[in-house]
This record gives C-alpha cells, structure tokens and sequence, in this order.
C-alpha cells in the first residue's frame, strides 16, 4: 500500500514538473511560498486582527492555531515520521528553491496556513475566510510546483491543519466564553 502511494506522489510530482511548471508561473509560486515561511502572513493578520476589538478573539484563536501547528507538525510529527525530501528520492525531481533543512511530513507551510485560514473562515464573514482558505490552499500547492513536498505531506498538512483550527476555535471560545 506505501509503496503505491509513493509511486503516485512521485508520478504526481514529475507531472508537475513536466508538463506544468513554466518561466511565467515560477516566480508567482516562489512568491506565494515565501508568504508561508515562517507562517509570516498568518502572524501579520493575527496582529492585524488585535486591533480591532471585535476580532481579538480570533486573532487569539489564530495564534493557538499556529502555535498548535508548530508543535503537533513541525516540532513532533516531522521528526517522528522523518521523511525524507522528494528531491533526494525521486529520480530527475528538481527543486526550484533552496532545499529544506527539515523532513517532509507533513507539510508545515501548509499546515500553519490551513491552521489559520480554518480560523478565520469559522470566526470572520465568508469574504474575509473564503480568500484565506484559497491562500491556504495556493500555499500548499506552490510547495507541490517548487519540488519540496510530496502530495501527501500537502494532503495532511491541510487535514492537519484544519484540526489544530478546530482545536484552536473550541479552546478559544471556552476560555474567552465566547
């Protein structure tokens, strides 16, 4: 079962680089990339989000999200799993970035933005949630089109990530009686 798994992840990504990578969208998925590292867009609209008092909830549900993300992805499950890169197993596969010092599993950029994007779709009018969610999702896959993460560390990494803005909306609202 792994093994097929593998194979289509692989097939996926050579797909990718084969017949949808071109000059004109490189740049565009570098950009929307460098808008998860770190989780910089999501910290920027939680702080955003403080100012105004009605939403400071959600801006605090959205950094437990992050926060969430971080430990249960970044710090526990990609050192547990320890899966190794995409480009260093798959035969002629070619990053477009730098390579990731950290394993693959799951996806962290896709994580932390499904983390926060999840809260702000729950907590804010649908104009305001529905664009974060396509962000969410436009980060996770500029991660496929870049060569550092399989499919399936994307896949999870936006399971993932839905659940700690789950975990994170529930925890917020009980404390804040909300």
């Amino acid at each position: 079962m792994m093994e097929w798994i593998t194979d289509m992840d692989g097939a996926i990504l050579l797909f990718i680089q084969d017949a949808v990578r071109n000059p004109g969208l490189t740049p565009v998925f570098i950009a929307i990339t460098v808008l998860g590292n770190g989780a910089v867009v999501w910290i920027l609209t939680a702080m955003g989000l403080l100012i105004p008092r009605r939403t400071r909830k959600t801006a605090l549900a959205c950094a437990a999200a992050l926060l969430l993300s971080l430990l249960i992805n970044n710090a526990a499950l990609k050192n547990i799993v320890g899966r190794i890169r995409p480009y260093d197993t798959i035969p002629g596969l070619v990053p477009l970035i730098g390579r990731p010092w950290d394993y693959s599993f799951p996806s962290g950029h896709t994580a932390s933005s499904f983390a926060a994007a999840w809260v702000l779709y729950r907590r804010l009018p649908k104009r305001f949630g529905i664009p974060a969610l396509v962000l969410a999702g436009l980060i996770g896959g500029s991660r496929l089109y870049l060569g550092v993460h399989y499919p399936t560390d994307v896949l999870f990494g936006a399971v993932s990530g839905i659940g700690c803005g789950c975990m994170a909306c529930v925890l917020v609202s009980a404390l804040a009686r909300d």
